[in-house]
């Protein structure tokens, strides 16, 4: 697996739903409808928008955020793709 999607869904009572799903490859659909898309072969971040708005795409500051719920998600992502997981920023291992 090389990418980790985010969507979030307003749900009608004004709470948000966040989805993670992992995957191969990026498809059209996906560009169109997923709010964050981080790309762990390269690290770079892809697409970063919450609430219609545009995120700084900061790769160490958005994998940071996301490690603190998908530790092992995201370490395993880092894994796959040969990078080692102490390349997580230690700002996002907090007690």
């Amino acid at each position: 697996m090389r990418y980790l999607l985010l969507t979030y869904y307003k749900k009608p009572n004004g709470q948000v739903d966040e989805v993670m799903q992992i995957s191969t490859r990026i498809r059209r659909k996906d560009l169109q409808m997923v709010n964050v898309i981080l790309d762990f072969r390269d690290q770079q971040v892809i697409k970063a928008f919450m609430n219609d708005t545009a995120v700084p795409k900061n790769w160490d500051n958005i994998v940071s955020y996301y490690y603190q719920h998908y530790p092992a998600t995201i370490e395993r992502l880092f894994q796959e793709n040969g990078h080692a997981v102490d390349t997580v920023p230690n700002s996002a291992i907090k007690p």
